[in-house]
């Protein structure tokens, strides 16, 4: 049964200790960002072929959210982050037998089960932040918690680059034909993805021992399919948000992970990779910075309007990027990262107000959405190889003109406000 939970100091701890698992799970999803221009070095793909690694780690999403959503009715939401990641740590571990071959059809493989595993995380752990509270206080949480996983979106491209990148660069020295190459710079994941298998172990041990306050609760369990259907017809927030986040994803994931790319271009920043990685930081660290700013905003702004006022500014900046060259374009495109930050939770919010008993098939659906996170950017590789890096990014401005027309629309109708959306 879903109730809100009085927000008191244990909670806090709570709500604190789950906004760790969004720390691991942020830096674990930035790293294909570093991935993305490792591997295309590689094994020599194109901008397509390259955002395949975007492709299979979001397309998880799409394939495993409504099973993800079915196992958090069934286990609860504790269990179901539990979960989610143990099996993150088993998609870590393939990267050893992926780099060793090397195979890259065996480094997607690994990162569909390693985003399996961080899917039936999210769909577990953002309802149960939602729920940790006062509901008006709902987006704010979720933007708190957003932070920390900024914090490790942040971390993650600094840490690629001198692991990975800066250690395929070693390896590029010391190989001396292309075979021994190409396997050197594979290696290079190897020691940071087994890292990274071992601490989603021990913090999976971890998130079993904890004491959640309702973390064995279930959400209520609503009819089937044909029952949601007519609830999406009946509850627009959700149907539209649904969208929303497709779009935010899309749009998002699109830009870092050819932001590496388009900063070493000679006409923007003309830098090696491994360099251009390091501004990767400063994209996601304004993504950190604004959801710290925008949970205390949007105790006094309505978080509607607030997503509008992002959504039209970041179209701004990547115009800005798209139409000037050098350091002009290249700030422009690195502070889109700092509108972005409020997106996802406020039309995360937004949508899943009102679901009741339906709770955890609506996060289940959201969370399905992010396969605009796959999409994307296979579309802005394909439109990259044909026309050019810069005119790809047109694609992000599309996506965040939805997202400034969906944050006009709750704002219109008073989504954010009291009582259920639905009416």
């Amino acid at each position: 049964m879903n109730k809100i939970i009085p927000l008191h100091a244990n909670l806090r701890q709570t709500l604190l200790a789950v906004s760790m698992l969004y720390f691991i799970f942020g830096f674990i999803t930035c790293l294909n960002d570093i991935l993305v221009p490792h591997l295309r070095a590689v094994f020599a793909l194109t901008y397509a072929q390259a955002a395949l690694i975007q492709f299979s780690f979001f397309m998880a999403y799409f394939i495993m959210s409504v099973p993800s959503g079915r196992l958090v009715d069934r286990v609860g939401y504790q269990l179901g982050m539990v979960g989610g990641l143990a099996t993150a740590g088993l998609g870590c571990l393939l990267f050893y037998p992926a780099a060793g071959l090397p195979s890259y059809p065996v480094f997607l493989v690994a990162l569909f089960i390693l985003a399996s595993g961080i899917t039936l995380l999210q769909v577990a752990g953002n309802p149960y932040v939602s729920l940790l509270g006062a509901p008006e206080g709902a987006s704010a949480r979720l933007t708190l918690a957003g932070a920390f996983n900024s914090l490790g979106t942040t971390l993650a491209p600094l840490f690629g680059a001198l692991v990975i990148l800066g250690g395929a660069a070693g390896a590029r020295l010391a190989a001396g034909e292309p075979q021994a190459h190409r396997l050197a710079e594979a290696a290079a994941v190897r020691l940071p993805y087994l890292g990274l298998a071992l601490t989603l172990f021990l913090l999976a041990a971890g998130t079993w021992g904890f004491r959640m306050p309702m973390g064995a609760a279930r959400p209520e369990v609503a009819a089937g399919p044909a029952g949601l259907l007519d609830h999406l017809r009946q509850h627009p927030p959700l149907l539209y948000g649904a969208i929303g986040i497709f779009m935010y994803v899309g749009a998002e994931v699109a830009i870092s992970s050819f932001l590496v790319n388009y900063i070493s271009l000679p006409a923007i920043g003309g830098i090696p990779l491994a360099a251009a990685a390091r501004y990767v930081a400063i994209y996601w660290g304004g993504a950190m910075v604004g959801r710290f700013v925008g949970s205390a905003v949007m105790r006094v702004v309505p978080p509607s309007g607030l997503l509008v006022f992002n959504a039209v500014t970041a179209i701004v900046l990547v115009l800005t990027a798209l139409v000037t060259g050098g350091r002009v374009a290249m700030a422009a495109i690195l502070a889109v990262g700092f509108f972005n930050s409020i997106m996802f939770p406020t039309i995360f919010v937004l949508a899943i107000k009102g679901n009741g008993a339906r709770m955890g098939q609506a996060s289940g659906l959201l969370c399905m959405a992010i396969v605009g996170g796959a999409l994307v950017p296979v579309l802005q590789g394909l439109v990259a190889d044909a026309l050019g890096m810069r005119v790809a990014f047109l694609l992000p401005v599309c996506c965040y003109a939805y997202i400034a027309a969906y944050g006009a629309k709750a704002r219109a109708l008073a989504w954010d406000g009291g009582g259920d959306p639905a009416g």
